[in-house]
């Protein structure tokens, strides 16, 4: 493990500190080491330079809308190989919310996600996707899916 010196002003060192008490980290570092990780990740994932990803797809939708939950359904089962789960929940009379866990290649997966949050009658959709690497077991029995250090 290598130590790293910053400096950062007063006030930002406060709100940072703040930020470390508030989601419960044990130190700065763990807080740091967290954000370098997302901010690696997600250039990862943007740049295209991560293969393959994992990720959540999370989006409320108006289920009077026409044929939209037979639309994204059809979609989930044209896309199956990047589909792991997904789980449905009602929010009231008209609006339903869906979380989806994605898996595969980057290209695809990004591509699914958007296409479901460019659907009509879907709202407030958010893509979260973790860069991973695959390799297969030593036995070639299965394949490992890891998430970037």
């Amino acid at each position: 493990m290598q130590r790293v010196t910053i400096s950062i002003d007063d006030d930002l060192a406060a709100m940072f500190d703040r930020l470390v008490e508030e989601k419960g980290y044990e130190n700065r570092s763990e807080a740091f080491r967290d954000l370098v990780r997302k901010a690696l990740g997600d250039e990862q994932v943007e740049t295209r330079k991560a293969k393959y990803c994992v990720g959540t797809l999370s989006y409320v939708y108006d289920h009077h809308e026409r044929q939209l939950a037979s639309r994204l359904t059809s979609m989930q089962h044209e896309h199956h190989d990047v589909t792991v789960a997904t789980m449905h929940a009602h929010l009231d009379h008209d609006n339903c919310i869906e979380t989806v866990i994605l898996r595969g290649p980057t290209a695809a997966v990004i591509q699914f996600a958007q296409d479901v949050m460019a659907q009509t009658g879907v709202r407030h959709g958010k893509f979260y996707p973790i860069p991973i690497e695959v390799s297969q077991s030593d036995a070639g029995v299965h394949v490992h899916h890891r998430p970037h250090s």
